[in-house]
């Protein structure tokens, strides 16, 4: 279920909600777009990211051919994946970029935390979520130490992800995210 937590700085908590609609107003607020699509393929671990992309290439072609973005993939996480204690510590720090940071989320959940003047909001996207983040906003990503999820990423930038860290150690003061693995779901997309 999405979910939206926003805090002080100092961190008070300011508004807790998994309202969607709320959700969508407070972040378009900020200048942050949250929407929901429909994830309509079911994607396996096994799946290539070349197979995730033909399983959504009409929803892709619509938003490229709308925002024309040049640069599209997919990162897909689990719980098994050798790398992920690397890539979650990669994502933890603040940082933010050049270009808005798009992410549509074809399964699991992971946790946007965007640091926006004086507030700190925690974002937890699901399977169906699609949040855009402006480019120069200070931000972080947590997947947890059980990661399950699977993102289609939309980039201005033909080099994709290129973050700039900002130096600052807040993402540690804010809470984390802990997923607990989930069960492989069936795989239904036909290729």
């Amino acid at each position: 279920m999405s979910q939206l937590t926003v805090y002080k700085e100092t961190g008070e908590q300011l508004l807790h909600t998994s309202d969607v609609e709320k959700i969508a107003e407070v972040l378009d607020g900020v200048g942050v777009h949250f929407t929901r699509w429909h994830a309509a393929h079911a994607v396996g671990k096994g799946m290539t990211p070349e197979q995730i992309m033909q399983c959504y290439q009409s929803d892709i072609s619509y938003f490229v051919e709308k925002s024309g973005y040049q640069k599209v993939d997919v990162i897909s996480m689990h719980s098994e994946h050798p790398q992920k204690q690397a890539l979650r510590e990669k994502f933890l720090s603040e940082h933010k970029h050049q270009e808005d940071e798009i992410r549509f989320f074809v399964d699991g959940e992971g946790l946007f935390t965007l640091h926006i003047n004086d507030k700190v909001y925690s974002v937890l996207c699901c399977q169906n979520d699609l949040i855009s983040v402006p480019a120069g906003t200070k931000h972080w990503f947590d997947m947890g130490t059980a990661p399950t999820f699977t993102a289609i990423r939309f980039f201005n930038n033909p080099e994709g992800w290129v973050a700039h860290y900002t130096g600052s150690d807040i993402a540690k003061q804010f809470p984390e995210y802990h997923a607990e693995p989930v069960q492989e779901k069936k795989v239904t997309c036909k290729l």
